[in-house]
């Protein structure tokens, strides 16, 4: 399997990566769309004729985000829907409320290294409930709208964090292990990466593929638990620069068809044998079909054992 490489890179920005590009009657979805990376991917969906629905919490602090998007854009097509992934209720309603064909949907939202161990409801663990298992609800309860768009794409955001951890199956809620922020972080960034691949195996006949991205460091809420984004400055992105890879793998006719696969920095991934001081590359663990089958399998029971 050949990798994908393509002409930008470290720097390139949404406007780049979208050069040419025309989304006029598509439908977007981007979760956690009104903070981060997120605006700045919606902006440019938005910029390229997209309608687009941000699934946010909060939809009182979202509005004036949506309203300075049309404004900057253009694009009166900008909604809001509400939508928790931490409350699998919030998540059956919102799909429930969407009508018509989704062609791309964008698993954007996510926490990171929480201090202590948080749990849902259903007592799993809260970064692997927020950052997999809830748009795994997601995509699952939007699967109709998906195949019904033809050729609809999943963008599966990751991080370098995945370096971090596989993905724990014997207790991926930390019942056992002592709980580390950046143990269940990278867990659940694998998680994502695995999703993509098992997504691809499974629905690529019904039109439906999906890829994982590395933004990139760029200073957000997210790393509010952190003390701030740490990455040296000449590895620091802009948010216009940390969206790129997203609108590359959600637009770009090159990957038409083509589906789990990491990319950064707007190229696919090298498989790192190692974690480097660099955090760059994607582990084998993330890609293993194996493991992506083992975590579809788990994350479908979790689900069921909710719900009976």
């Amino acid at each position: 399997m050949t990798r994908i490489t393509t002409p930008f890179g470290f720097s390139s920005t949404t406007s780049d990566v979208t050069e040419g590009i025309d989304f006029t009657g598509k439908r977007i979805v981007i979760t956690g769309g009104a903070s981060g990376i997120g605006i700045e991917t919606a902006r440019a969906f938005a910029r390229i004729g997209a309608e687009v629905t941000l699934a946010v919490r909060n939809l009182e602090a979202a509005a004036p985000v949506a309203e300075e998007l049309r404004a900057s854009t253009g694009n009166q097509k900008i909604f809001l829907g509400r939508l928790d992934l931490a409350d699998l209720t919030s998540i059956t309603e919102f799909a429930d409320a969407w009508t018509g064909p989704l062609h791309v949907l964008v698993n954007n939202a996510g926490i990171m290294a929480l201090p202590e161990l948080e749990r849902t409801a259903e007592g799993w663990e809260m970064q692997f409930a927020t950052n997999h298992l809830g748009h795994f609800a997601l995509a699952q309860a939007l699967h109709p709208a998906l195949a019904a768009a033809g050729n609809a794409r999943i963008v599966s955001l990751s991080s370098s964090g995945h370096l971090f951890a596989p993905v724990l199956f014997d207790d991926p809620h930390f019942n056992f292990i002592p709980y580390d922020a950046f143990l269940a972080y990278g867990q659940s960034k694998t998680a994502a990466a695995l999703f993509a691949v098992a997504v691809t195996g499974r629905w690529a006949k019904d039109g439906i593929t999906s890829n994982a991205v590395m933004p990139g460091a760029i200073a957000t809420n997210l790393q509010r638990h952190t003390g701030g984004l740490r990455t040296p400055v000449e590895r620091q992105k802009t948010p216009q620069q940390g969206a790129a890879t997203t609108l590359y793998v959600a637009t770009s006719p090159d990957l038409e068809g083509i589906g789990g696969r990491y990319f950064e920095d707007v190229n696919e991934a090298p498989v790192a044998e190692h974690r480097g001081p660099d955090y760059t590359g994607v582990a084998p663990y993330a890609l293993d079909a194996a493991n992506a089958d083992r975590l579809w399998d788990l994350s479908r029971e979790l689900l069921a054992r909710r719900s009976a």
